[in-house]
């Protein structure tokens, strides 16, 4: 079994390459967006829960967001691997998803970050911006704010990861199946 994780700033392309990558290695894709619009649209106890915070303005607490990532891994008991995208965000949140699967003689397997210049990304999302109809995609200063955001909350995960000889690195900046390519040479080596 593989567990990945994968991280990317907006617009590095994590979710045309997390289709690819569930495909070839018959992953389950954890999008931690999709699970919690799911769960709001769907009225479930902890969609009403996170829902009652986004409201508010204020963050999803971790442990919300762990319990509903824990349902999906349980609704998913064949699964192969799974492809955690947009989770963890924190320490706490790393450590919490390590300790439920070894509860489960599980770990994650890698990390990998798909890593590009701020300056192409951020002409990739006001071009992006232009057909998605996502005011985030359209205003850069939001999309600046949202990579220093990135910034300051990933860089103590990927130590985090490091220190466990976990994290690897792929340029994001190519044709898709450059970066496709680049993602396989790290991930057939868990195979």
């Amino acid at each position: 079994m593989i567990n990945i994780v994968l991280f990317g700033k907006p617009g590095a392309g994590k979710g045309t390459q997390a289709d690819f990558l569930k495909h070839k290695y018959n992953l389950v894709h954890l999008s931690t967006g999709d699970i919690f619009r799911f769960n709001m649209k769907n009225d479930t106890e902890l969609g009403k829960l996170a829902k009652s915070y986004i409201d508010n303005g204020d963050l999803v607490p971790d442990e919300v967001t762990i319990n509903m990532l824990q349902d999906e891994v349980e609704k998913n008991p064949q699964a192969k691997g799974f492809l955690f995208d947009g989770f963890p965000r924190t320490i706490a949140q790393a450590e919490a998803l390590d300790k439920f699967l070894a509860g489960k003689n599980q770990e994650i397997t890698a990390t990998v970050a798909l890593e590009a210049n701020d300056e192409i990304l951020v002409q990739r999302l006001l071009e992006r911006g232009k057909t998605s109809g996502r005011a985030d995609d359209q205003d850069e200063e939001k999309i600046r704010n949202r990579y220093q955001e990135y910034n300051e909350k990933t860089a103590p995960l990927m130590d985090y990861y490091k220190a466990q000889h976990k994290f690897y690195a792929v340029d994001g900046i190519g044709t898709i199946e450059e970066v496709t390519e680049r993602l396989s040479l790290v991930l057939d080596t868990f195979q």
